[in-house]
């Protein structure tokens, strides 16, 4: 089968294509305009009729119909508009072209019928007196109420045919230099399309050498037609190769990005080859930008760098750990190896790096823990070997002196009692922080009266008032018990840290997005340095005073991860001399 060449295929398509637009947009232009001056014109003769209307009023009332002719007569030949003054009956009494007394009776005229009984009437039909299509409105004369007649002006479409016809010119005459203009772009662009094509078929068996294809169906066109025959020779050759190294990349890129840990791989030069998503993220770069850039321009760490320089002189493994300095520090474990393969033949590097941040922070967590609880329990045990050291030398005889010291032996066991109470306790709300379904939606108001009925020994002995404000209807998803004691350590706090006969306000607001509880006491209040860590196991603003109170050092901890356990968040608002103010915060 003979082929067409394409650019006979194109320039034809494409000259036609534009010539019918232009087409369609010159003749809907003509179309608009004679709609537009249409328009124009029955707003015209609807002014000029509302100008007769205003003069025919009193001669319309008085009768005097001679005088309506003649004023139509003369205003009709000043404004070149057909004027006719129509009466409800139909009857004609004035008309600028005709005598009125031989015109037929006008009360069927659809203008004339429309303007009785809407207002205004407006059509364009063709006149048996005058013999021409002429567009007509009409307009009701009306005084106190009354329908007095209807006033008709006329002008005739010839004269709108005649005003349209110099713009018809114009718009015949751009248009076919537009045509011209269109027929000549179409050509060119035609000729820009197929003369690349030509020359990638002329080119297409260098590319088979080697460059990557497909295999192509051949077109009808015998430029494209010989490219994709050209394209097919290499694309059988390839077909084996490419899917192979495809397959090889897509499970590299599979496995790289499914891992955990990052992957960054730097040639000879610390030029950054590739990178997984993993390290992009733990190193806080792009990896899209990273990718061909020298390592110190996008990571600025000495001792990463330090890593890969010792790689890469050594040519042995390495490990390091390194501190990246964010917004909040991040600790890295880096083990470097030798990259075999690398570009221009020499060896680069191969790093995998592991977050071991949150391993970091447990470790710190465990120490200082540790070290708290060793320091709390030391104090109890130290006090009860000593009393009980001094019993056993010989006080155990004088019953004043044994009956003091077994007390003080019991406050301490007390003491010993209640740290390991309060740490099973926190042990018991952290085991429970991953089970969201014991969180049941229930009323606020019941769980702080309970609170409040639990410290209400504790608030009499000091003669203090708890005032509590919650609305009845308020509700929350919530743990009732734990809410409970979080509410109560609070409460304990408040009275401990306050003087005889101060108040206490128990509060819930309900904002947009949460629920606050809100603890407000009077007492001495809090510096400001130890509020971010007043919420720490263990930490006390006043040692001495916390432990001479019973507190274990527990109890905000708890408060801390009760709240946790419900997705909500604590907060604190205090100054010295001015109480303090402990909230939690749950989800609405």
């Amino acid at each position: 089968m003979r082929r067409r060449r394409l650019f006979w295929q194109l320039y034809p398509a494409t000259l036609l294509i534009a010539l019918a637009a232009l087409a369609v947009v010159a003749l809907d232009t003509t179309s608009s305009l004679r709609r537009f001056y249409l328009d124009r014109t029955a707003e015209g003769l609807e002014s000029r009729a509302h100008l007769v209307e205003d003069q025919i009023v009193p001669l319309l009332v008085a009768g005097k119909y001679a005088e309506i002719d003649s004023l139509c007569k003369e205003l009709g030949r000043r404004s070149s508009t057909r004027l006719t003054v129509i009466l409800p009956s139909g009857k004609v009494v004035g008309d600028s072209l005709e005598a009125p007394q031989e015109m037929d009776n006008h009360g069927q005229r659809p203008e004339v019928i429309d303007a009785l009984d809407e207002g205004k009437g407006h059509s364009l039909r063709y006149s048996q007196t005058l013999h021409e299509t002429l567009s007509y409105v009409a307009v009701p004369v009306r005084s106190q109420d009354k329908t007095l007649g209807v006033v008709r002006a006329a002008v005739s479409l010839a004269v709108i045919d005649s005003a349209l016809w110099g713009v018809r010119k114009h718009i015949l005459f751009a248009s076919l230099l537009i045509a011209v203009v269109l027929a000549v772009a179409s050509l060119v662009i035609a000729r820009r399309i197929v003369g690349p094509l030509e020359q990638l078929s002329h080119n297409a068996e260098g590319l088979a050498r080697g460059d990557l294809g497909r295999r192509l169906v051949a077109a009808n066109s015998k430029e494209v037609g010989d490219l994709a025959e050209t394209l097919n020779k290499m694309a059988a050759d390839l077909e084996d190769k490419l899917a192979t190294v495809v397959r090889q990349r897509n499970e590299r890129d599979a496995i790289l990005s499914g891992m955990v840990e990052g992957v960054l791989a730097i040639d000879a030069e610390e030029r950054v080859l590739s990178m997984n998503s993993a390290a992009a993220r733990l190193l806080g770069v792009d990896s899209a930008r990273a990718e061909g850039r020298s390592l110190p321009e996008i990571i600025r760490n000495i001792d990463l760098h330090k890593l890969v320089a010792a790689v890469l002189s050594t040519h042995q493994p390495a490990e390091s750990e390194v501190e990246i300095r964010d917004r909040e520090p991040r600790f890295l474990h880096a083990y470097a190896t030798v990259l075999r393969g690398a570009a221009g033949g020499r060896p680069g590097a191969l790093l995998v790096i592991h977050d071991v941040t949150n391993v970091k922070r447990l470790e710190s967590v465990r120490r200082d823990f540790v070290a708290n609880v060793s320091h709390e329990l030391k104090t109890p045990v130290t006090s009860i070997q000593g009393y009980v050291e001094t019993l056993l030398d010989g006080a155990m005889n004088d019953a004043a002196q044994r009956e003091k010291f077994l007390k003080i032996v019991a406050k301490h066991t007390e003491r010993l009692h209640a740290i390991l109470e309060d740490l099973l306790t926190l042990a018991r709300v952290e085991q429970e922080g991953e089970k969201r379904d014991l969180l049941v939606r229930e009323p606020l108001r019941p769980v702080l009266e309970a609170a409040l009925g639990d410290c209400e020994a504790k608030v009499a002995e000091k003669r203090m008032r708890v005032a509590l404000t919650c609305p009845a209807e308020l509700m929350a998803a919530l743990n009732a018990s734990l809410l409970e004691q979080a509410v109560v350590n609070l409460l304990d706090n408040a009275v401990a840290y306050s003087a005889e006969g101060e108040s206490i306000e128990v509060e819930c607001i309900e904002g947009e997005r949460e629920i606050e509880i809100r603890v407000r006491d009077h007492g001495c209040g809090i510096a400001r340095e130890h509020l971010p860590r007043i919420f720490e196991r263990f930490y006390r603003v006043d040692k001495s005073r916390s432990r001479e109170s019973g507190g274990t050092g527990l109890g905000l901890a708890i408060v801390k991860h009760i709240v946790q356990l419900h997705g909500g968040r604590t907060a604190v608002e205090s100054a010295p001399g001015q109480g303090s103010t402990f909230s939690i915060f749950l989800p609405k």
